[in-house]
């Protein structure tokens, strides 16, 4: 049976890739998709999460609903990452549906005006059915201001959270702080609300995903799935599919990105694909229990994730407060991700109306 997830995004070039694997694996039911303030200005992220709903889905058939959520974090002022994502989240990006098409509007207007809160418990109470049902993943791959508010309000559809895993945090070494990670760093106060809630949960830091990177052989390997590889440093003039030509065309904006402000010359961490990774193949993943804290008030570290290596902190077998409340992904096996990243492509390849000419 596949398995019941909704999505919390802030699209953003890497949770275009996240969208996409959710809506191609057939190991997964996609119950909704909310936005949050992040990458991109609130509006943008829910046109941007729109737009990528309706490229990658199968033409003709139902999507899955999105919503638009928090504008701004709990109590802090909000941020954008143009630098990287640009100014409207998808940076570079060409052939993409544009958001005054017919269909994309059709999608926007069965949700307008509807809160991503509301429609999350919905979702959740609907599959859960009192115990009936199944329980429910919550994936978060920007700010968690939708799932602190969420998780606050609805504390009696507790039991029906089978785990949330998200893409945040650092262990370490930050890329928006000298210790903190954007996401984190977005909406501190939220995430240390979500660390504390009393149900499993999978961080997958940049120090995980900073070993996914977008080679320039896998960027071949994405445009010409049918050739060898005989210069991996002279990508294909033409991509094989329209799809394909889309995804190479944003994420070479975020590899120009992530070369000039980072220093990434082998290309991008595809950072937030990884939590459906994670979902679809946790073989790929070695993770380790910890108990993980974010620093609210330091003057050199807001947003950081206090990860307790070393067991400084005295903890319960429970995932809340007082336990060990995190499994963090420490290594990722890297072909294996690709090899899965390919298989979705090749499946969307197959439905999206991107391809319909």
């Amino acid at each position: 049976m596949p398995r019941a997830i909704w999505l919390d995004c802030d699209p953003g070039h890497d949770d275009a890739i996240a969208i996409l694997l959710a809506l191609n694996s057939p190991e997964i039911k996609l119950l909704g998709i909310s936005t949050v303030h992040g990458n991109t200005t609130p509006q943008n992220a829910w046109k941007n999460a729109l737009r990528l709903t309706y490229a990658f889905g199968t033409e003709g058939e139902p999507k899955p609903k999105v919503y638009a959520g928090a504008t701004k974090p709990l109590l802090r002022t909000p941020k954008v990452d143009a630098e990287i994502h640009g100014l409207d989240g998808l940076g570079g990006v060409e052939g993409l549906t544009d958001f005054r098409d017919p269909k994309v509007q059709r999608l926007a207007q069965e949700t307008e005006g509807k809160r991503a809160v509301e429609a999350i418990a919905a979702a959740v109470q609907e599959t859960w059915k009192n115990g009936e049902g199944e329980r429910v993943t919550l994936v978060t791959t920007g700010p968690q201001t939708n799932l602190a508010l969420f998780l606050s309000v609805y504390v009696d559809l507790q039991p029906a959270i089978e785990e949330i895993v998200f893409m945040g945090g650092a262990v370490g070494v930050g890329n928006r702080g000298p210790l903190a990670e954007y996401n984190i760093l977005c909406d501190p106060e939220a995430s240390q609300i979500v660390l504390d809630y009393p149900i499993p949960k999978v961080m997958i830091p940049i120090n995980a995903t900073h070993q996914v990177i977008f080679t320039k052989e896998m960027h071949y390997r994405l445009l010409a799935p049918d050739q060898s590889l005989p210069t991996p440093d002279v990508l294909p003039l033409k991509a094989a599919t329209p799809l394909r030509h889309t995804i190479s065309t944003f994420l070479l904006f975020f590899a120009d990105t992530y070369r000039s402000t980072f220093g990434f010359n082998e290309g991008p961490p595809l950072h937030d694909a990884l939590t459906i990774a994670y979902i679809v193949h946790p073989e790929l993943f070695r993770c380790k229990r910890y108990r993980v804290d974010v620093e609210l008030s330091g003057t050199h570290a807001l947003g950081a994730t206090v990860v307790d290596v070393w067991n400084y902190r005295t903890c319960d077998d429970t995932w809340g407060y007082q336990g060990k409340n995190c499994l963090v992904a420490e290594d990722v096996n890297v072909p294996g991700f690709f090899d899965y990243f390919l298989e979705c492509i090749e499946r969307c390849d197959k439905k999206t109306p991107l391809n319909i000419t």
